[in-house]
């Protein structure tokens, strides 16, 4: 049988698998050939353990302000380039929130802001920043007030604003000197949502921090204050992450890219891609949105740029005419019927290798 090379490149399935752990189980399924992994992360949860296995550094870790002010362990990795990999999940993430009860009024950025001091102190001379996981809906205010921006109410008090007291601004008055004013600052962002509105933060993804219909409004209400007070509301992206993508714009100085670029770009993948003869990519689940900078069609646009062909196995699959149609060579779908999460966690690992056994059966048998 002929020995084929093949690179896996999955991003997490979301709630069971690990990109790490995904490449695992397919490589296991493809041990016949020559198999090389490079796990995926496109700002989220696992973000910086996907970029230290792809690029190296060093993990580092700083005590912060958790999303309701308790402290936290954060880690970040720190590059041998001086670039800095961070995750606003590890400071002001849902998971964090969670065993606290989420409460977009109540949650803020500060830790983030913390954590950005403590990697700039370690020597950081560029930043990048994954947006995703979070439990906030600050607008990145309270990263912006511990990097030393002031937010004074009508009295002249000064404050660090939440979700919930957004409305509450008066007067924003940025540092005499910024901490980040030589240092460049990048955020990996996966969506197009402007700040506030109809398909802003917290309308589209506050009911999932735990807020209702009431609260939504609230919170989004505050979002336009703070849009009247700096500009980048319309950005698209402004709205990711409860509106930290319009802080990191307004008080970073920064910009905002799809996060599977910012990984393919710094590692080496595309001299990975020079060796293959079949891509295996793919994420929990895959849809429609999967073809709007997503992951895996972040992998599939490199692969077909340098002619390897490019497969998908994944969780569960809907809209997979249009994946077809966008240039996957094939989809691999885990499970083809609905579980329940419990019980997906139970036979997640067994449903992959299966899936992942018969698209070596199929491709490379």
């Amino acid at each position: 049988m002929q020995k084929y090379s093949v690179l896996i490149a999955p991003d997490s399935f979301k709630g069971t698998l690990s990109a790490d752990e995904v490449c695992a189980i397919i490589a296991r399924a493809f041990a016949r050939h020559a198999v090389h992994s490079f796990p995926l992360a496109d700002g989220g949860e696992g973000m910086v353990a996907a970029w230290q296995s792809v690029c190296g550094g060093e993990l580092r870790s700083a005590t912060v302000s958790g999303p309701f002010g308790h402290a936290v362990q954060a880690q970040y990795l720190l590059l041998g380039n001086g670039t800095a990999v961070l995750e606003l999940a590890s400071c002001a993430g849902l998971e964090l929130a969670r065993p606290h009860g989420l409460n977009p009024e109540l949650a803020g950025t500060r830790g983030l802001g913390e954590l950005i001091l403590h990697a700039c102190d370690a020597g950081a001379q560029r930043i990048i920043l994954g947006l995703g996981g979070s439990a906030t809906n600050d607008g990145g205010c309270g990263m912006a007030h511990a990097l030393g921006w002031q937010f004074l109410d009508i009295h002249g008090e000064s404050f660090c604003p939440t979700g919930g007291t957004l409305h509450d601004i008066a007067q924003i008055i940025p540092p005499v000197n910024c901490p980040l004013s030589t240092v460049n600052c990048v955020a990996a962002c996966d969506v197009q949502n402007p700040l506030c509105g109809e398909l802003g933060a917290a309308h589209v993804y506050a009911p999932q921090k735990g807020a209702d219909a009431e609260m939504v409004a609230r919170l989004d209400d505050g979002l336009r204050h703070l849009a009247s007070l700096l500009p980048g509301a319309q950005t698209p992206g402004s709205g990711a992450a409860g509106g930290t993508g319009f802080g990191v714009l307004a008080f970073l100085g920064g910009q905002l890219k799809p996060g599977i670029d910012l990984l393919l770009d710094s590692s080496d993948f595309a001299q990975r891609l020079v060796h293959a003869d079949l891509v295996i990519t793919g994420e929990g689940r895959m849809d429609a949105q999967t073809l709007h900078g997503k992951a895996p069609v972040g992998v599939l646009r490199r692969a077909q740029a340098a002619g390897v062909p490019c497969v998908a196995i994944c969780g569960c699959v809907q809209d997979e005419a249009a994946l077809l149609a966008a240039g996957f060579a094939a989809i691999y779908p885990a499970t083809t019927q609905p579980k329940p999460l419990h019980e997906l966690r139970q036979t997640c690992r067994d449903d992959l290798y299966a899936a992942a056994t018969a698209a070596q059966k199929e491709l490379l048998a």
